[in-house]
């Protein structure tokens, strides 16, 4: 009895790509591509037709990006394994992409080789992350878990002056808000500046926007 291929589909604005992916994966003899997509909408209609085991998924397209595609799969529960395959290695596409439920990302340079085993691992139910990439994202955790201690370092009341200078609010604005006198106003922000290491009020709300302490909506 012969083994069974895995079934796969190669999502990329770049047919180049796709063919040159396809033939490569062909050529193993373990993998076959079932099905190609030139952009987030053709995928997500060409999935309605046939499901392939893995989703070899691209983020920069035109219609909707692979991130958006991600998430449809997700939020419909497509019971499919998907691996981002992209040229962006900015750290935080990377963790969008894991926080959506991605199975595994690489960048295109990966080797065929490794790619082969990733989606290998993906199929048999583990996740893959380019060991290229794991510098990055370690860095990129350590720093969001200081940045959550400088959060819990703060009182409510400092939180809600930050949230204040966030908004663009001036000293005299946040005491009337909060019932309080720009004296402790003052002080408030001389403790949250020295507790989340900032020298300014750009700085602050920065830093109040990065950790989704406010909504711009």
């Amino acid at each position: 009895m012969k083994n069974k291929k895995t079934k796969i589909m190669i999502v990329d604005d770049f047919a180049l790509i796709r063919d040159g992916l396809k033939n490569l994966l062909e050529l193993d003899g373990s993998m076959k591509v079932i099905s190609e997509a030139q952009d987030g909408i053709d995928c997500l209609n060409k999935l309605n037709e046939k499901l392939p085991d893995i989703l070899l998924l691209d983020i920069n397209m035109p219609n909707k990006n692979g991130l958006e595609v991600l998430q449809e799969i997700r939020n419909n529960e497509i019971p499919i394994k998907v691996m981002i395959l992209t040229m962006h290695n900015e750290i935080d596409y990377l963790l969008r992409a894991i926080e959506i439920g991605a199975d595994g990302y690489a960048s295109k340079n990966i080797k065929f080789e490794e790619l082969k085993e990733a989606i290998d691992l993906i199929i048999h139910g583990e996740n893959f992350i380019q060991k290229e990439l794991l510098p990055l994202l370690n860095s990129k955790i350590e720093k969001k878990n200081e940045e959550l201690d400088k959060i819990k370092s703060l009182t409510k009341r400092e939180l809600e002056v930050l949230k204040n200078i966030a908004f663009g609010n001036s000293n005299r604005e946040i005491a009337t808000s909060l019932k309080i006198s720009e004296r402790t106003v003052k002080n408030h922000i001389f403790n949250i500046f020295k507790k989340i290491a900032v020298t300014d009020r750009t700085q602050a709300a920065v830093f109040a926007i990065r950790n989704d302490l406010i909504s711009l909506n």
